[in-house]
């Protein structure tokens, strides 16, 4: 390659065919193979209103109890504002995958934004405790724009970013919504104190709310300015190919009968949804466990879960460079998703020792590998599935969680009752296992990686 203004650019010898001539003449063969500078503000951006959507999905279950007082309702309750992300993302993830795929990102990118505000401000209009319907309309608008969002991050890193960073950028895309999580853990406890008056909690209620109101609509505004559809020249050989397919070719329900025919597929979709339906209900249901050993500690209880989402980050990313550096999709997976299981087995040992400490060491383990393991899945369903489209590949991954995410949270919330937290996490603890020997059967069908050798050595 050699330097250009637009970043690297790499030129196909003309006259040589490409694997899609057949299908569609020569245009990748000719193909100019470019990196856009402008793929970063993009990144960021979205990174940026995936955060917002994030904050938002757990900013109740962080303070469980103190909404729980507020309102007058029980915790099941609060638990299902949480939950309401993950009902709402089952019905829509087919109808917002088959937009992404016929209108493009920009279009999602718009929607997912403007949802996201729109249900700030409602949430406004929730600040007397009589008004928990109106809270709940407001969180229903903002997990609506979730599935705007969480199918994006491995189409943005595919359409936007060479093959030798996919993974990194995928992982970065990934990073905004664990980080928005991360600020829903450590800002709630800190802007709403747990006082009696209601008033005075009514106050402090609505400050949060009104900041996440004005950052959301920022957001907004800035995807409106910014976002762009894709760049104006291929950045991978993989997305070259994909660009000179005629459209007529692609059929959006044969895509999706394709990927549930796809044997690897599917059993990374049951693996991905055991592990990350685990993080799921261990966050929502964090506060009423740490609250339960550690009375009082509402602002640990957020720590604590600051800290799972923090080391995951740190995990996402160096999973992310560790792909794009060795490829080794398969091998890197199963050995996440075991120090996942061990860590969620140590932390069930010691959240009930007494020792604040010591629970921020175990969860900070935990979620190292645990959220670590959220762009290792976007990634290797990615590679066992392409040319289908990422959007629909990651999109089933994201139901297959929410699924697992409500039945794990409401059952682990079940036996939390009667049994106690430790039984509870046990309850996790064999879903864990189940999926780490499934993982080990998934053969490491690596497809675009495959093209895109074909290519260079074509």
């Amino acid at each position: 390659g050699a330097a250009s203004g637009g970043g690297m650019v790499l030129r196909e010898p003309a006259g040589v065919p490409s694997p899609s001539s057949a299908a569609g003449g020569t245009a990748a063969a000719t193909a100019e193979v470019r990196l856009s500078r402008f793929r970063w503000a993009v990144l960021l951006l979205f990174s940026s209103y995936s955060l917002c959507n994030a904050f938002q999905w757990i900013q109740y279950g962080s303070i469980n109890n103190v909404f729980v007082r507020f309102y007058d309702v029980s915790a099941f309750a609060i638990d299902w504002l949480s939950m309401s992300y993950m009902l709402t993302y089952i019905p829509l993830l087919f109808p917002v995958a088959w937009l992404l795929d016929k209108r493009g990102l920009r279009l999602i990118a718009l929607a997912g934004s403007a949802l996201n505000a729109v249900g700030a401000w409602v949430k406004l209009g929730s600040l007397k405790p009589h008004l928990f319907p109106v809270t709940v309309l407001g969180q229903v608008i903002c997990a609506l724009a979730q599935v705007f969002i969480l199918g994006m991050p491995s189409r943005i890193a595919s359409v936007w970013f060479g093959s030798h960073e996919v993974s990194t950028a995928c992982s970065i895309a990934v990073f905004g919504n664990q980080l928005g999580i991360a600020v829903g853990f450590l800002v709630p406890p800190v802007l709403i104190p747990n006082v009696e008056d209601v008033e005075k909690l009514a106050y402090h209620i609505s400050i949060m709310f009104f900041m996440t109101a004005g950052v959301a609509s920022a957001l907004f505004i800035l995807v409106i300015i910014v976002f762009k559809e894709k760049p104006p020249n291929p950045p991978s050989q993989a997305q070259a190919l994909l660009r000179s397919r005629p459209t007529a070719e692609y059929s959006y329900v044969q895509s999706i009968l394709r990927l549930l025919r796809n044997a690897n597929f599917l059993l990374l979709m049951v693996t991905y949804g055991l592990n990350v339906g685990c993080f799921y209900a261990l966050s929502t249901l964090l506060n009423r466990m740490v609250i339960h050993h550690y009375p009082g500690e509402e602002v640990n209880a957020g720590r604590i879960g600051l800290t799972i989402v923090l080391s995951g980050m740190v995990g996402a990313l160096i999973s992310g460079i560790w792909l794009d550096r060795t490829k080794t999709y398969k091998q890197t997976t199963l050995v996440v998703y075991i120090m996942s299981l061990v860590g969620m087995i140590v932390y069930t040992f010691t959240l009930s020792l007494g020792h604040l400490w010591v629970v921020f060491v175990t969860a900070g383990v935990l979620g190292f590998f645990m959220t670590g393991y959220l762009p290792l899945g976007f990634e290797f369903a990615a590679e066992l599935t392409y040319p289908e489209s990422e959007g629909t590949s990651s999109g089933l991954l994201n139901v297959s969680a929410q699924i697992f995410g409500i039945a794990f949270t409401i059952g682990q919330g079940q036996i939390m009752d009667y049994f106690g937290t430790r039984a509870g996490n046990l309850f996790l603890c064999s879903f864990l296992f189940l999926g780490t020997i499934m993982t080990a059967f998934i053969k490491a069908d690596l497809r675009r990686q495959q093209a895109n050798l074909e290519n260079e050595q074509t």
